[in-house]
């Protein structure tokens, strides 16, 4: 094992030993140290070399190259972080703070711990907020935090790359491809835990998708004026003084204020949005159109946007609901939405909607797009209750938007075709429900598609438009 001598001394006091990733070093007292003292006087680094037997890692040829301030120096101690949240059911997140290194060959990141006081080792983390889910977890991928004393070894890793803001670490992987969790996973967790920054913060990104940058390259960079990193893929160190590992999240797309620095809600990230999408000027623009010359026929022809489904919980009789839309005097347009659609489109679309209707599902998501006030009507199939209010209803409800349920009952369900009337599967939904996620999937989410009764939804037409804000 190979032995190296920390504080340029080589005699004169007790000498104590530390070793990591094979190497050790060996510390003396220094009571030589003051001829070394003599010589950094030029400099005015006396009270440094004091501050060399309270800290055992800071190297006495640093100090006298002015690698480190005093000031500087004393800050970095000051300040120095290490420590996981692991209390919450959602998410797990770490902080580090100090000499922060990004290992370009394990894509590690690594703390060089001056402070004696500083906790050293190894944490592992999963930066993805659905802590709770293991067979999602399962595919995220693990990144690795080491706390390690600063030496000797400091001054041979360079940073390539030396950031003076600090970075936030997230994954899109997990469920990433879905757009609910990739507003609920990631794009509002990100704004959370970024947004009293200021957008001085540089994203790392693990599995990191090309598709992903051209969807949302827009609301990243309302986030941040640095270009992203793809960190498992980096040949290169980036050094940070700090670093947040993983995400906060508060609900089920929701963000609450009094957990936020300044008190930010979800308006404040529809704001990011409308104006990553610049909206704002178009919207100033229809503002002194509508005070110049009000248009009566613009209030009586309210606009419904309805989310067209296809493979699963599909809205079978469309063509006459949208006849009878049409009938209770709503223009309407049918929003078909994939993966790679052009959110900025999609944006313009629901902003400018009166009315946004579908089946439950991820593309419900899209009522963040909608102003407040606005309606918003839910076709909720057999066994999906608890899931439409949880995930869409009493977010939308928090966003300001007008929620109108419409729930399927069991003639208006293909499943009604399948199973006998008197069967639970239509009669106690709560019965399968409660026999677990993977039932409850199967059953009601993937055998599942809808034929609302036309009264009924006549009725509920003529109630959303009533609610329409002039």
């Amino acid at each position: 094992m190979k032995t190296r001598e920390v504080g340029g001394c080589s005699r004169g006091g007790r000498k104590r030993k530390i070793s990591w990733q094979g190497v050790t070093w060996e510390r003396t007292a220094c009571l030589h140290a003051l001829r070394v003292g003599i010589t950094l006087l030029a400099f005015g680094a006396l009270t440094l070399l004091n501050l060399h037997s309270r800290f055992n890692f800071v190297k006495l040829e640093e100090l006298a190259e002015k690698k480190y301030s005093k000031e500087g120096l004393e800050r970095r101690l000051a300040g120095e972080v290490f420590e996981c949240d692991r209390s919450q059911f959602r998410t797990d997140v770490c902080n580090m703070r100090g000499d922060i290194h990004l290992n370009s060959i394990n894509h590690s990141f690594v703390l060089f711990a001056a402070d004696g006081r500083t906790p050293l080792g190894e944490e592992k983390i999963k930066p993805y907020t659905r802590k709770w889910e293991k067979s999602c977890m399962d595919t995220v991928h693990e990144v690795t935090l080491q706390s390690v004393p600063s030496s000797s070894l400091t001054s041979a890793i360079k940073c390539d790359v030396q950031h003076t803001v600090p970075g936030v670490v997230f994954s899109t992987g997990g469920y990433t491809g879905n757009l609910y969790h990739e507003f609920h996973d990631g794009l509002i967790p990100l704004f959370i835990t970024t947004q009293h920054l200021k957008r001085e913060v540089v994203f790392l990104i693990s599995e990191l998708h090309e598709w992903w940058i051209a969807k949302y390259n827009n609301v990243i960079q309302e986030m941040s004026n640095y270009p992203l990193i793809n960190f498992e893929k980096e040949s290169q160190v980036h050094c940070f003084p700090e670093l947040t590992v993983g995400l906060h999240i508060h609900g089920e797309q929701s963000i609450d204020p009094t957990l936020m620095p300044d008190h930010k809600t979800i308006w404040d990230f529809q704001a990011l949005l409308s104006h990553a999408y610049n909206l704002r000027p178009s919207l100033e623009e229809e503002k002194k159109q509508s005070l110049k010359a009000p248009s009566y026929h613009a209030k009586v022809m309210p606009q419904l946007t309805i989310l067209v489904r296809q493979g699963t919980r599909v809205l079978l009789n469309i063509e006459k609901i949208v006849q009878v839309a049409q009938k209770v005097g709503f223009r309407v347009k049918l929003l078909k939405p994939h993966r790679t659609t052009e959110l900025q489109k999609v944006f313009w679309l629901l902003h400018k909607s009166d009315v946004l209707m579908g089946v439950h599902g991820a593309a419900l998501t899209h009522f963040l797009f909608m102003q407040p006030g606005s309606v918003f009507i839910q076709i909720i199939p057999i066994g999906t209750d608890w899931a439409a209010f949880t995930y869409y209803g009493e977010p939308a409800t928090k966003l300001g938007l007008q929620y109108l349920p419409y729930e399927i009952e069991a003639a208006e369900s293909t499943l009604s075709d399948k199973y006998n009337s008197t069967d639970p599967i239509l009669t106690d939904p709560a019965t399968v429900v409660n026999k677990g996620w993977w039932e409850m999937k199967k059953i009601y989410l993937q055998a599942q598609d809808v034929r609302p009764s036309l009264l009924r939804m006549h009725k509920l037409l003529q109630k959303a438009k009533s609610l329409i804000r002039p």
